[in-house]
C-alpha cells in the first residue's frame, strides 16, 4: 500500500546523456521519485532513439531507458539556448553526463563551469575508463570493457572465442552505481552544503565486479587465472548447465546438503555414499567422475520432469528460458516487473519495469519516455520564460520537437 512519498520526489535531474548507462542511471532516478528532465541536441536526439526494435518510428530502445522524464530539445549553441540551460542547472539537484572526458567542458557544461552556478549540484560523469589514467581519453562502449575487465576470457568454452555476452552489462551495473553515489552524495550534501563530482567509470565498474577471480590472481602471486570452463565451474562442483530432450537447465548442488539429495536422486545409494564426494574440495578433485552421471541422468528427461523432480528434493534448478518465456513467467508477472504504458504514438506498450520494491510507495513508472522536445514549453515557462520569447525559440529553431508533438493534447 503507498503511503508515503517516493524517496527522491523534490530532486531536479538533468539527463545529459545518450544510449544506455546514464539514462538507465536517471530513468531509475525517475523511478525513485526525481523529476527527471532528458536535454537533447537538434535534431537527432539521443543516439538511443535510432537503436532497435522500431514500431511506429519510435525505437523500443529508446522508450525503455527513459520512461518517466520530461523532454526538452535545444539547440546549446545558440546563446538563448545556452541561457536557458544556464537557467535549468540552477535549479536542479542532479546532472548526468556520459560522454568523452572533456566533451563538455569544451562546451562550457563541466564541473566546474555549472558548479559555479549551482554550487550544490551533484554532477554525475560515466565514460568508458574515467576522468583520470592515461587511457581517459579513449572513446569506450560496454563491450571494450567487458573485453579489458578480464570478464570476457572466462566465458564460453576452452579454445573457442569468448562469446558476447548479449547484455549490457557494462552499462547496466555502472548506472545502477551512478544511482547509489548520486544518492550518497545527495545525502552528504544535506550536511556539507555542496555538490561534488561523482566520476564512474565502466572499466572500473567491471574491474569491480570480480567477487573471485581477483583473489585468485592475488593470493597465488600470480599463479592461478581463472580461465573458459564451458558449461560448469571446476571449482564449485556441482554447478552448471544441462542438457535434457528438449532443453536445457541449470542445477546448483555447489553445497554439501543440496549435493547429498541430487547424489541420491541421480546415482541412487551407492553414489551418495561414497566419501570422496562428501566435501566440497573433493568434489572438485572428482568432477570427471560427477558430470557423467548428472548429465547421464538428465539426457534421458525432458527440462519439466528434470524440474519436477529436482524440485521434490529440493535442489535448487531451473530451465534456461528465453525472453518469452521470462515475460509472460508468473513470478515475474507477480513481482510487476512488465509494466503497461500508453505511449501517444505506439499506443500501448510492455517494457520492463526497474526493481525497487518499498513498502510504503510504488517505484513504478506509467509515464512514457517523452517524445523529442515534448516539454520544452513545459520546461521554458517553468524557468519563467514568457510566451513571446518561448514562440520566438520555437519558430527559430532554438527549442526543436518532433512532428509528433504537435499532435499532442495540450
Amino acid at each position: 500500500m503507498t503511503t508515503q512519498m517516493r524517496p527522491l520526489e523534490g530532486i531536479r535531474v538533468i539527463d545529459y546523456s545518450h544510449f544506455l548507462a546514464g539514462p538507465y542511471l536517471s530513468r531509475c532516478l525517475a523511478a525513485l521519485g526525481a523529476e527527471v528532465i532528458k536535454v537533447e541536441r537538434p535534431t537527432e536526439g539521443d543516439a538511443g532513439r535510432q537503436h532497435p526494435f522500431f514500431v511506429q518510428g519510435q525505437s523500443g530502445y529508446f522508450l525503455q531507458q527513459n520512461m518517466g522524464k520530461k523532454g526538452l530539445c535545444v539547440n546549446l549553441k545558440d546563446p538563448r539556448g545556452r541561457e536557458l540551460m544556464e537557467k535549468l542547472v540552477a535549479t536542479a539537484d542532479v546532472f548526468v553526463e556520459n560522454y568523452r572526458p572533456g566533451a563538455l567542458t569544451r562546451l562550457g557544461l563541466g564541473y566546474e563551469a555549472l558548479s559555479k552556478l549551482n554550487p550544490g549540484l551533484v554532477y554525475c560523469s560515466i565514460s568508458a575508463y574515467g576522468h583520470t589514467g592515461p587511457e581517459s581519453h579513449r572513446a569506450g562502449f560496454g563491450l571494450i570493457a567487458e573485453a579489458k575487465s578480464g570478464i570476457m576470457a572466462m566465458v564460453g568454452s576452452p579454445g573457442e572465442a569468448p562469446p558476447l555476452l548479449r547484455i549490457a552489462l557494462g552499462d547496466m551495473y555502472t548506472g545502477i552505481h551512478g544511482v547509489a553515489a548520486i544518492n550518497a552524495a545527495l545525502l552528504g550534501r544535506i550536511k556539507s552544503g555542496k555538490g561534488q563530482h561523482i566520476d564512474l567509470s565502466l572499466y572500473d565498474c567491471l574491474v569491480s565486479m570480480h567477487e573471485y577471480a581477483g583473489q585468485c590472481y592475488t593470493l597465488s602471486n600470480g599463479q592461478v587465472i581463472p580461465e573458459q570452463t564451458g558449461h560448469d565451474l571446476p571449482d564449485s562442483t556441482l554447478y552448471g548447465v544441462f542438457t535434457a530432450t528438449d532443453g536445457y537447465l541449470v542445477i546448483a548442488a555447489q553445497i554439501e546438503a543440496s549435493w547429498k539429495r541430487l547424489a541420491l536422486l541421480v546415482g541412487g545409494e551407492a553414489f551418495a555414499a561414497d566419501t570422496r564426494f562428501h566435501s566440497a574440495q573433493g568434489r572438485n578433485a572428482n568432477r570427471l567422475e560427477i558430470l557423467p552421471v548428472v548429465r547421464a541422468w538428465v539426457e534421458k528427461r525432458t527440462v519439466a520432469q528434470c524440474l519436477e523432480a529436482l524440485d521434490a528434493v529440493d535442489v535448487p534448478c531451473a530451465k534456461v528460458q528465453d525472453i518469452g518465456e521470462v515475460l509472460h513467467d508468473p513470478q515475474v508477472q507477480a513481482r510487476g516487473m512488465v509494466v503497461r504504458q500508453h505511449h501517444p504514438v505506439v499506443g500501448d506498450v510492455d517494457l520492463l519495469n526497474t526493481p525497487f520494491r518499498f513498502s510504503g510507495c510504488d517505484t513504478t513508472i506509467r509515464e512514457p519516455a517523452p517524445l523529442m522536445g515534448q516539454h520544452n514549453r513545459w520546461v521554458a515557462e517553468a524557468l519563467g520564460y514568457g510566451q513571446a520569447e518561448i514562440e520566438a525559440m520555437v519558430n527559430e529553431g532554438v527549442l526543436h520537437q518532433e512532428a509528433a508533438v504537435a499532435g499532442l493534447k495540450a
